[in-house]
C-alpha cells in the first residue's frame, strides 16, 4: 500500500491540476491527508462507494497521463542521474584538492540542484 501511495501522491503532484476539482480534493485527503473512505464521504456529504468510485476515476487517469507523457518517469531518471553526478563530482573534488577548480565544482552542483 505504501508504494501505492507514494506513487499516487506523486502523480498527483504532477498531473493533479487536470483532474476535476473533487476527484483532486478527494486524492489529496486520501493519499497526502491519510483520510479515511468514510471521512472523506462525511466532509463531502457523499457515500463511501462514491468516493471510493470517484478515487478509482481519479487513479485512472493520473495512470492513463503518465503512460502517454511519461513526465513522472524522466524526471525520476534525471534526478537519480543527476544525484550519480554528483557523487562523483564529489569524488574528483576530493581527490583533485584543487581551490582554483573550487568555484567551477559549486556552479555544477547549483546547476545539478535545479534538476532535482
Amino acid at each position: 500500500m505504501e508504494k501505492r501511495t507514494v506513487e499516487m501522491t506523486l502523480l498527483l503532484d504532477f498531473y493533479g491540476e487536470l483532474l476535476t476539482e473533487k476527484q483532486r480534493e478527494y486524492m489529496e485527503l486520501y493519499y497526502s491527508e491519510d483520510f479515511s473512505l468514510a471521512e472523506i464521504a462525511g466532509l463531502g456529504g457523499v457515500t463511501r462507494q462514491g468516493v471510493r468510485d470517484a478515487l478509482q476515476r481519479a487513479e485512472a487517469a493520473l495512470l492513463e497521463i503518465e503512460a502517454k507523457t511519461g513526465l513522472l518517469q524522466r524526471f525520476s531518471e534525471v534526478s537519480k542521474t543527476a544525484g550519480e553526478i554528483q557523487k562523483t563530482l564529489r569524488i574528483i573534488e576530493t581527490r583533485t584538492g584543487a581551490k582554483e577548480t573550487a568555484p567551477l565544482f559549486q556552479e555544477i552542483y547549483q546547476s545539478l540542484d535545479t534538476l532535482i
